[in-house]
């Protein structure tokens, strides 16, 4: 009895490994790039400026944005933040921790003075012998004190808070005849930070007063010829809840020399 051999069938796998067609790598290389671009992001954010490294940090802190946080450049933050008697410590904390940031801080800041008054918080830049914030005997500001100005516009423009900036001189007076003096030395100044500051962040409505004092009211009237009597001060006023801004009228009510209205006839001083 004759028997059919057996038919056997091989069947050959493809040239390529099976493992190459596999979902294990892309995984892998997934988890690669993320890690990459962490990196990159990490690296990116550390040469930015401290605004944008604030801005984003206060994100993922806060990414609802309803957190009531001084300084905070997350858009509708400032105007839910009020700055009141109660917290205006808050804010001079933010604004001193800024300005340790600034690369020539450590020859200004005997130069800049910040005191709570009755009033608001009160930041002076007060010159000194070698003109710190203000070129000699007039209103253009030096680097110093265009740095220290807009650093100021950036912070303070992020709260609703008004502000009233005064000017003063020293006693040192022009020489006699001089149709320039004490108090347009005092205006211009204080009118000349308003400009810089309102180009970087303060708004227009925000600004309260600009004031002009001359010589008369002396931050040392026992030495009047002292350096530090010639100064502009910020006036950063508390603001209650629920207040309504003020009609145009409201500025003139309160007194003041203002930028236009200033008296010229005392004698001025020269720094």
């Amino acid at each position: 009895m004759s028997t059919k051999p057996s038919i056997i069938v091989v069947k050959k796998k493809g040239g390529h490994g099976g493992g190459h067609h596999g979902g294990a790598w892309k995984v892998a290389y997934a988890d690669f790039v993320t890690a990459m671009m962490s990196l990159f992001i990490v690296l990116w954010l550390m040469n930015t400026s401290k605004k944008i490294q604030e801005a984003v940090g206060g994100y993922f802190r806060d990414p609802s944005g309803t957190a009531n946080k001084v300084g905070s450049y997350n858009q509708g933050t400032a105007d839910n933040f009020i700055v009141t008697k109660d917290n205006m410590e808050q804010l001079k904390a933010q604004l001193q921790q800024a300005m340790r940031q600034l690369p020539n801080i450590d020859a200004l800041k005997n130069h800049i003075e910040m005191t709570i008054t009755p009033d608001g918080l009160r930041i002076e830049l007060l010159e000194s012998s070698k003109s710190t914030f203000f070129n000699s005997g007039n209103s253009e500001l030096t680097p110093d004190g265009q740095e220290i100005l807009i650093l100021l516009a950036q912070e303070l423009g992020s709260i609703p808070n008004r502000i009233a900036i005064e000017g003063h001189t020293d006693s040192k007076p022009y020489p006699p005849g001089s149709p320039y003096g004490n108090w347009e030395l005092s205006v211009e100044r204080a009118n000349s930070a308003r400009r810089l500051m309102q180009q970087h962040g303060i708004r227009a409505d925000q600004i309260m007063q600009i004031r002009g004092f001359a010589d008369q009211r002396l931050r040392k009237p026992d030495a009047p010829l002292d350096p530090s009597n010639r100064r502009v001060s910020l006036i950063v006023e508390y603001l209650q809840k629920h207040d309504d801004s003020p009609g145009p009228d409201a500025s003139e009510a309160k007194g003041g020399a203002a930028a236009d209205s200033a008296p010229t006839e005392a004698a001025g001083a020269k720094p």
